[in-house]
This record gives structure tokens, sequence and C-alpha cells, in this order.
């Protein structure tokens, strides 16, 4: 005889759930994503054309598997990049947007390198620089405007290791530049 597996109606019900959220999940992974073109749709994201590089360098270079993306700033739509100092001419949420706009060009220069963003294996690295006051700490909660972009264009190949620091100044005046590093196929 076999023994009965007794659940009490609570007991049942978390069962239910439990095994509902796992079918849901499985369904999720198995019907295809979103590609990271159709992401920066949904959010209304046009990469911009990059301006040449302000001195003797590239935005990008790839080695093997590797794309190293040279410091970007926040560049506007309209043309120009956002400065000042966050503490001071900017605020917090306005260098977050910085960070955010900063990210978008990265990916431009990163699809102008490779071509097609779904060759993206995983986001490695973000380093960021904040152009901020002395007293100013929240250093990471500005550049986390990059990291959550990164992260709603690419999923969770858009998570990646990072740096958030500030700095006394950045070349121009830009209130925000950020390197990366970029697994590609």
């Amino acid at each position: 005889m076999r023994p009965r597996l007794f659940l009490p109606f609570n007991g049942l019900a978390a069962f239910l759930l439990a095994l509902a959220t796992v079918s849901a999940a499985a369904a999720a992974a198995s019907s295809p994503a979103a590609s990271p073109e159709e992401k920066l749709a949904e959010l209304g994201i046009e990469l911009p054309e990059m301006p040449a590089p302000i001195a003797n360098y590239v935005r990008s270079v790839r080695t093997g598997n590797l794309v190293f993306l040279s410091g970007h700033g926040p560049l506007k739509p309209e043309g120009g990049y956002v400065t000042g100092k966050v503490g001071k001419e900017l605020t917090l949420e306005q260098g977050y947007e910085a960070a955010r706009l900063t990210a978008i060009a990265l990916l431009s220069s990163l699809k102008g390198e490779i071509g097609d963003l779904d060759k993206v294996k995983r986001v490695v690295r973000v380093f960021g620089m904040v152009n901020t006051t002395p007293e100013f700490v929240d250093h990471s909660k500005v550049i986390n405007g990059a990291s959550d972009l990164l992260v709603e264009v690419l999923g969770d190949r858009g998570k990646h290791v990072r740096a958030a620091v500030g700095m006394v100044s950045l070349p121009i005046g830009l209130a925000v530049e950020i390197e990366m590093v970029v697994e590609v196929e």
C-alpha cells in the first residue's frame, strides 16, 4: 500500500501556486524574448550617430570575443552633452538620466563595432565616473541610470560588475563618463 500525500488546504494552495509559478517560468523561458533592437523601440530609444572622438583614439576595440569601449559621455538627443557637477548644477535624478544617456551612447558605439546587439553575450564590466562636488556620496545611484538601461535592453545579458566613482572634473565638463567591456559572439 502506497502512503497517501496529505496536504491541508493552505498547504495544497501553496503547492498549486508553486506549480503554477514553475509552469509560468518554463513557458517564459521557452518563448523568445524581445531582441535588444525591439526593446530599444519599445522604450522609444533611437541610437544616435556618434560624433568623432575628441582626441587621437577610437571608440571601441575588439580583441577576440571582447569589445572594450572608450569612455563615453551623456550625448543629448538634440546634440551636445550633459555637463555640470552632480550635487551642484545637477540633481541626483539629472545625474541618473545623464548616465542613462551615456549607456545609450555606449550601445550605439557597440552596435557600430559588432553590427547587431543580438551578438552580445554579456556586459562584463562598467566603469562609471561622476563629475561631483567633494561632499556628494551617491555615485552608485547616478551610475544606476546606465546599469538599469543595460538590463532593460539586454535582460540578464546586461548585468555586469561595476565601479562608480566621483571625480573632481571630467573632460569638457561632462556630468558622467562611462567605459564598458562586453563579451560578444
